[in-house]
């Protein structure tokens, strides 16, 4: 999603939770991996493997400069033959450790053995954190976690656009004083209309 949609998208949830429940939770992904380098770990369930996720975390990485954002994707079920990005398993989590960062995505309960490999991860001191839709075993294994529940105004999807853009936007220190409102349009307009950086 484009920073015009992710804007959009922002000010139809404008008066919502969501826009800084998405920041504060991308700054605790963010603030996790920056120090350490990388180390995140993306994994979803046996049912929901989060590659639009990825693949959204992939290009903020490049459009923000941070290399630490870009996720190693955790699958369920490895084929033979995958490409090497694709072939990492959920052995991956159980030798998680001290400097990694593990995220979570569960739009439903996950599957025991996978509930106890992050378990596993957090005690040998993987940072968790969840995307997921309110489950309290879930949630009580997390550091930081996201919630969308089905009685919210909005889905998984929606959260994780606001996650991955928050996560990527380069903070700029604000000038002394009040801005003014044309300062600010101002300011939006030429973030928006910015070209991303090239992909090479």
């Amino acid at each position: 999603m484009d920073a015009v949609r992710v804007a959009l998208l922002r000010e139809v949830l404008a008066g919502t939770e969501w826009p800084a429940t998405a920041r504060r939770f991308a700054g605790t992904l963010r603030s996790s991996v920056v120090p350490h380098g990388g180390g995140l770990l993306l994994v979803g369930t046996a049912a929901y493997e989060p590659w639009h996720l990825a693949a959204h975390l992939v290009d903020e990485s490049t459009w923000s400069g941070l290399p630490e954002l870009t996720p190693t994707l955790v699958r369920h079920r490895v084929q033979p033959g995958d490409p090497a990005h694709l072939a990492v398993g959920l052995g991956r989590i159980e030798a998680a450790g001290r400097g990694e960062t593990l995220l979570l995505v569960a739009p439903e309960r996950p599957g025991d053995g996978l509930l106890e490999r992050v378990h596993d991860a957090r005690r040998a001191g993987a940072t968790v954190l969840s995307l997921n839709a309110g489950d309290p075993e879930v949630e009580g294994l997390a550091h930081e976690t996201l919630a969308v529940t089905g009685t919210d105004d909005v889905d998984l999807d929606t959260v994780q656009h606001l996650v991955t853009a928050a996560a990527g936007e380069n903070s700029v220190p604000a000038p002394r004083g009040r801005r003014g409102f044309r300062d600010r349009l101002s300011r939006l307009a030429d973030q928006l209309t910015a070209p991303p950086p090239p992909r090479w």
